[in-house]
């Protein structure tokens, strides 16, 4: 008997090994296909192309160009472009390397010897994604470029023309597919009305622009429509504290206890900034936590030093939504991070505003409390309590000098959105200028969505703004009242009007 069962033992045995084998075949193969295929799927994303570039003063050249991921979102040779903008007002000189970009304008552009010519090779370039500083004129900005190596060995650097239009302040069209004029004695300009006809915004939940000071909306497309706000949430939260202070309930030096629901959140993968139960910080420095780098457990310290519990801010945030007329609002927690309920099958819940909404909170904020931009406006700050750095989300406090502030925010269902503040002065008096941008599709697409509008609300304030036309409108309001109440009253006779 010993020996049958040894023999079935044995074959037991054999059959497991080849089992075994198998498996660690399949494992292996599966390791390989993943390291594989992500090389290769890259590789593929980046098109090499070219296009054919002519500026007003009749000078043109063929400049090569990138599309990246898609066709057409086409990135253009800042080399190229600079040889051919080399004897015109618009000239600028260049230093690449394989990290970095310092663009100065008004210089003469030094020639490498790769300029406007095609394609050294065939095969797909390769690239440096977001690893690059970007300065122009010794400032760092915040524009998304691709850096790549040249086979001569140069780097070259490519850039949307749109960008490049901005950083210039030149207008740029493109007449024919595959042609692009640049008028390099025409100021740059957009038309959000033209742009929403070319289905520009249809990549973007909802956009508004407009004057917060006389309550005037430059333009504005699916605005009266409810969509997840992600952090710009914490607008609300930093609002209500400056209630708070403002009421004598708190005072900004105040020191306040980190509580171990604090902690929890600091120390999961929504923490922002390293917080321990017992451990005291001002008010000062929740605001600047909360709305420099977005600091979910900072916005949850200032909710319960307020109100006690976050349950109960809860209901003071919509409450104050339903005091300043905001009907498409609602909020489930202080940060804007994803809410799940308690139930058996549990649902998942986000603070959700229309942009209209959004427009009226800000322009409240910045009329009773303008000493908040002293804080959003800040490119980075120090907690002194905690000896901790923090730096601005804002990308567009890098590009343009009126901007100060406000806030930025995303979640997986909210997109990117970014809440922008602006100064602008008619001669008389400062106005705040406020672009409203929810729902893009990543922060690449938040900052240029963004810096193109805010360039419009500028040029809509100083020379006029176009006639409503689409799904856009433009709407004056009277001036908003310098006291509170009165401002509330505004903001609610103006939300009737709009039902």
């Amino acid at each position: 008997m010993i020996p049958h069962l040894s023999c079935k033992m044995s074959g037991k045995g054999d059959s497991m090994k080849k089992i075994l084998q198998k498996i660690s075949f399949l494992i292996l193969s599966a390791i390989l296909v993943c390291s594989v295929l992500p090389i290769r799927a890259d590789a593929s994303f980046e098109i090499p192309g070219i296009c054919q570039v002519q500026t007003d003063t009749g000078a043109a050249c063929t400049v090569k160009t990138l599309d990246y991921g898609y066709d057409y979102n086409t990135y253009f040779s800042l080399r190229d472009i600079a040889m051919l903008l080399n004897d015109t007002d618009k000239s600028f000189s260049l230093d690449i390397t394989g990290n970095s970009v310092s663009l100065n304008t008004g210089n003469a552009y030094m020639s490498v010897g790769v300029e406007n010519t095609p394609w050294e090779e065939e095969e797909n370039p390769d690239i440096a994604l977001r690893r690059n500083e970007f300065k122009v004129n010794d400032q760092t900005v915040s524009y998304y470029t691709l850096i790549m190596k040249l086979p001569s060995g140069y780097y070259d650097c490519f850039i949307m023309a749109a960008d490049l239009a901005m950083i210039l302040d030149v207008d740029i069209t493109v007449p024919v597919a595959g042609f692009l004029q640049i008028h390099t004695q025409e100021p740059f300009d957009i038309s959000p009305v033209s742009l929403e006809q070319a289905g520009y915004f249809y990549g973007v939940n909802s956009v508004l622009v407009g004057d917060a000071t006389t309550g005037e909306i430059y333009y504005q497309y699916q605005s009266d429509i409810s969509y997840p706000i992600a952090s710009t949430s914490k607008l609300m939260t930093c609002l209500l504290t400056m209630d708070a202070i403002s009421a004598g309930q708190m005072t900004l030096e105040e020191p306040v206890t980190i509580s171990d629901a604090v902690q929890s959140l600091s120390a999961s993968g929504d923490g922002v900034i390293p917080l321990e139960a017992g451990e005291q910080i001002t008010v000062q420095e929740l605001l600047l936590g909360a709305l420099l780098p977005s600091s979910n457990e900072c916005a949850l310290c200032l909710a319960e030093s307020i109100a006690g519990s976050e349950e109960a801010f809860v209901q003071m945030m919509n409450q104050k939504a339903q005091d300043l007329g905001l009907s498409q609002t609602i909020f489930f927690n202080s940060n804007g991070l994803p809410a799940y309920t308690e139930d058996f099958i549990p649902a998942k819940r986000q603070n959700s505003m229309s942009a209209e909404d959004m427009f009226r909170l800000v322009s409240y904020f910045l009329k009773v409390y303008p000493q908040i931009t002293d804080i959003t406006s800040l490119e980075e700050a120090t907690l002194t309590s905690l000896n901790f750095e923090v730096r601005n989300t804002n990308p567009l406090l890098n590009n343009l000098p009126e901007v100060t502030g406000l806030k930025t925010g995303t979640t997986n269902k909210a997109g990117a959105c970014l809440v922008t503040s602006l100064t602008a002065d008619d001669g008389t008096m400062e106005h705040d200028l406020v672009v409203i941008v929810l729902g893009t599709e990543d922060s690449i697409e938040r900052g240029r969505v963004s810096g193109l509008l805010a360039r419009y609300a500028l040029n809509a304030f100083y020379a006029g703004i176009e006639k409503p036309e689409s799904g856009s409108s433009a709407q004056t309001s009277e001036n908003l009242p310098i006291h509170a109440e009165a401002a509330v009253d505004w903001i609610i006779r103006t939300a009737r009007k709009r039902e």
